[in-house]
């Protein structure tokens, strides 16, 4: 039975008084940056409801080494990206055969609905295990690792962002015709830790010092030891994705279940992380557009979007209530049409939903493989994690289920082949 969604807890104004004392005239700066956000969403929003699924850049996997820098700072401004090409049409068809096969063979599977069963609670198919290690996987999610950078210039020791790391993840095979409300628009990789967790909140340290403008989401300083779950809710993501993502093993188009994006992923954090401490002034709408009818206001303990999920949090989870001013009645973009083989990605901070409609006459089926770069935190989650694919268990992050060690078609340790696709697994590389 689902637990229910609550508010904040009363102590969160603490947490906001506390944010306040830690920066420099802070109610000042912010309500400066708060105006100039408000009045920057309503040009920028208008802009990405008329081009729609034209936001999301799309480049083939064969240009991902020659792309020109303006290509490149597209991408990175967007947040989202359609990478054509990573696997072939025929083995990316393959491996969603074997998925139909898997789970028609093992009927006592976990997935949802439970009377039709679409999103499974499986992480070890031969499909998955071969998919996460195929080479050219590998190398795309090692090219979008290196847009990370350190800002400052400075040396971050024992992070590689050239050697991936694989995260399992499960996959869905969505009928058409069904209405989906399990993904309404949200951020992963973190709830109310953005704001409460130190270091996390320091990857926002621009936008709460009021230089919202030099924020740059692909500073690497902070997130490598930012922590994303501090209360250890199940399905929280306790490593550092630099991009979330998946890979389509059917053709998916707008209106068939895709996915959807908010393409600026600056923008929308700037007004994430400095939504709670702004009230509309009596009388006036939240709605509104102009710096004059908003107050500063930290005087409630409500983080609009974060929910009290029994002893933890979720979100953030913005709608057309919380946050207005995103217009995510239109400004959430759906991506546009996939193939078998090609994958779609999106920044860790990007908002994303599942569109609630599938009016296609295929099933849409994705395999959920995001970037994760080599780090001392990361790698010692993928070492836990290994452990859990030889014993045919859930990975860490994931709720326990009865596993798949007894699976008719689970992969296994020899699926995985190459020494690339070894290492990110956590096995140890024999060097001749």
């Amino acid at each position: 039975m689902a637990t229910e969604l609550g508010p904040c807890p009363p102590r969160f104004v603490e947490l906001k008084k506390e944010i306040a004392g830690s920066y420099p005239d802070f109610e000042a700066r912010v309500t400066k940056a708060w105006g100039e956000i408000l009045q920057e969403l309503e040009k920028v929003t208008k802009e990405i409801a008329s081009k729609g699924s034209q936001n999301v850049p799309e480049v083939n996997f064969s240009e991902l080494g020659s792309l020109s820098p303006e290509r490149v700072e597209e991408i990175k401004t967007k947040g989202s990206v359609v990478i054509r090409d990573v696997v072939d049409d025929a083995e990316a068809k393959e491996w969603q055969a074997w998925l139909r096969e898997y789970v028609t063979k093992n009927p006592d599977i976990e997935g949802f609905p439970d009377h039709d069963k679409q999103f499974f609670q499986l992480y070890w198919t031969k499909s998955q295990v071969r998919a996460r290690a195929h080479p050219n996987v590998l190398e795309t999610t090692k090219w979008l690792n290196q847009m990370y950078h350190v800002k400052s210039g400075e040396n971050v020791e024992n992070v590689d962002l050239t050697t991936p790391l694989n995260y399992a993840d499960r996959f869905r095979i969505r009928h058409p015709g069904v209405q989906w409300d399990a993904h309404p628009p949200h951020i992963d990789g973190g709830s109310i830790e953005r704001w409460e967790d130190q270091v996390f909140r320091s990857c926002f340290a621009d936008i709460l010092s009021g230089n919202w403008r030099e924020h740059d989401p692909y500073d690497l300083r902070n997130r490598i030891n930012a922590r994303s779950s501090l209360y250890k809710r199940p399905n929280q993501s306790t490593v550092f994705r630099t991009y979330q993502g998946w890979l389509a093993l059917s053709e998916t188009a707008p209106n068939e279940g895709t996915l959807q994006v908010f393409p600026n992923v600056l923008l929308s954090n700037a007004y994430i992380v400095l939504r709670p401490f702004f009230t509309p002034k009596e009388g006036k709408s939240a709605e509104s557009f102009a710096p004059e009818d908003w107050q500063f206001d930290i005087s409630n303990p409500d983080f609009p979007g974060i929910y009290s999920l029994g002893q933890a949090f979720t979100g953030p989870r913005p709608n057309t209530n919380s946050h207005p001013h995103l217009r995510l009645d239109e400004t959430m973009v759906s991506v546009p049409k996939v193939y078998p083989g090609d994958m779609v990605f999106w920044h860790c901070d990007v908002i994303h939903a599942v569109e609630k409609q599938h009016v296609g006459k295929e099933d849409s089926t994705v395999m959920y493989i995001p970037a994760v770069p080599y780090t001392p935190a990361n790698a010692a989650y993928v070492e836990r994690q290994r452990e859990s694919f030889l014993k045919g268990l859930s990975p860490p992050d994931f709720p326990v289920t009865k596993g798949e060690g007894h699976c008719e078609g689970v992969g296994k340790e020899n699926d995985i082949e190459n020494p690339v696709a070894k290492r990110a697994m956590g096995f140890t590389i024999e060097v001749a």
